[in-house]
């Protein structure tokens, strides 16, 4: 997904405000005003390149009139090495180092991760979600580097997908009933949480578009496919690994949503070097 300039803003301004707070002391008082430079930004790893236009809306939120060149496009793969030239007011470089460094630091992280989680299915035609376990606050970019490393957005927020879970159903008492409430309410597509084979039976009776497999064996996963044979998209999820990503997808599952993509991703190791 692409990022809003907006939301991207807001972000920047949002981590600027944390790091320099009422100003850089440091490079205030040893870098001369008049200073210009430039300086790289250099990926120490290989890895999934995000975060380019994140690092360059925080020099440009310092200097204005900054020269941002991306040496790579936003989504390559690299081995490591030089990833940007940014050249403007050496201040502007050393006041965003940090905060450039850990947009591109983060973002890189999913992205490559993503990637290892699409690499390890890859043949079988299922699709590796995203979830909405992001840091409050940057979804929308956490989201666009899932995307960068070959995966698939799920809802962005409550307001554009349903997904009907268990505390859901203990308050509306049945899936019937919550389906029912549901087709009354909205057309988005319904997508029901499902940790029995029978509760599945249920889902596809009442009409779910969609029945996420919740934690579900090896074996149950591959009778809920023969069970709903079709009939609905089928999402397995809970506790997915690397290690176990590839026997999940070789049910038959249509898509495996992943929650360690955004909430478990390392960083990569990321630097600016003054040229």
């Amino acid at each position: 997904m692409a990022v809003a300039t907006d939301l991207l803003e807001r972000a920047v301004y949002a981590a600027l405000a944390e790091d320099v707070g009422e100003g850089d002391v440091t490079t205030e008082a040893t870098v001369d005003a008049e200073a210009l430079g430039s300086a790289v930004l250099v990926l120490r790893e290989h890895g999934v390149v995000c975060g380019l236009r994140a690092a360059e809306t925080v020099f440009r939120a310092l200097d204005d009139g900054l020269d941002l060149d991306s040496l790579v496009e936003e989504g390559a793969f690299v081995e490591g090495g030089a990833v940007a030239r940014v050249t403007a007011s050496e201040r502007a470089i050393l006041t965003g180092e940090r905060t450039a460094l850990n947009f591109l630091a983060r973002l890189s992280g999913i992205a490559t991760l993503t990637k290892r989680y699409v690499d390890a299915v890859a043949g079988t035609g299922v699709a590796i979600l995203d979830t909405r376990k992001t840091t409050p606050g940057l979804r929308a970019l956490e989201k666009h580097a899932v995307s960068m490393g070959g995966g698939r957005n799920h809802r962005f927020g409550l307001d554009d997908g349903v997904l009907v879970k268990d505390n859901h159903l203990r308050a509306s008492g049945s899936i019937a009933r919550a389906v029912e409430r549901l087709r009354a309410a909205t057309d988005l597509p319904i997508e029901v949480e499902c940790d029995t084979l029978l509760q599945v039976e249920e889902g596809v009776a009442v009409g779910a578009d969609a029945i996420l497999l919740d934690n579900m064996s090896l074996d149950e996963l591959r009778a809920a496919v023969a069970l709903v044979d079709g009939r609905a998209r089928l999402e397995a999820s809970g506790g997915v690994t690397l290690e176990t990503v590839r026997a999940i997808a070789e049910t038959g599952v249509d898509e495996i949503s992943v929650g360690a993509l955004t909430h478990s991703a390392r960083s990569l190791d990321v630097s600016l070097e003054l040229e």
